[in-house]
Parts: structure tokens; sequence; C-alpha cells
């Protein structure tokens, strides 16, 4: 089992900016992948960003390119961070951590709120 908790969620005016963190335990070996995705009200729960193990690759969801940079801990690589910049009032939502093969753990997700 991987259990995942995050953190650095709140609430933020339109065009600033919040760093979120998650640290990873249990069998960390297993963590290939670590990734962020979040769920606004009403609708599905969409994909953010990824990082390798190596932390030499990641991936983006378009609307979130140029603003949001997702990074390991070099030192310590079952943390992973999302720095959100230049934050949209769309970007409001719960913001979750997944890691393993197919996303298969979760954590509890921190809530983002962005106003206009």
């Amino acid at each position: 089992q991987v259990k995942l908790v995050e953190s650095g969620g709140g609430s933020v005016q339109a065009g600033g900016s919040l760093r979120l963190s998650c640290v990873a335990s249990g069998r960390i070996f297993t963590i290939l992948n670590m990734g962020w995705f979040r769920q606004a009200p009403g609708k599905e729960r969409e994909f953010v960003a990824s990082i390798t193990k190596s932390g030499d690759f990641t991936h983006y969801q378009d609307s979130v390119k140029d603003r949001f940079t997702i990074s390991r801990d070099n030192t310590n690589k079952n943390t992973v961070y999302l720095q959100m910049n230049s934050l949209k009032f769309e970007d409001s939502a719960v913001y979750y951590c997944a890691a393993g093969d197919g996303w298969s753990s979760w954590g509890q997700g921190t809530q983002v709120t962005v106003s206009s």
C-alpha cells in the first residue's frame, strides 16, 4: 500500500500562486510516476500534470502549461510538488495526488479556491 498526503491548498486571488505538496509513504519503492489531478464541483476528475520517477520527464494538461510546474524532491523522491502560478478562477478545484501504475493510489485531496 502507498499512502499519499497532500498539503498546500488554500484561497488566493486570481493571478496569485500556490504550491501543493504530496508526500508518499509505505511501499514507495513501487512508485514510478506521480501526478496531480483535480476535480471541480459538478465536473469529472481531470489530469493536471505528471512526472516520472527520475524526474526527467513531465507532462501537462494544455490549460496549465506555462503556468504550473510539477517537480520532485531530488533528495527525497517520494515527495512531489505542484507550483501553480497565474492562477485563474477556473483552476478552483480539489487537487489530488496520485501514484502507481494506472494511478492506483490517491491522496485525500486539497482544496484550491481562486477568487476573481
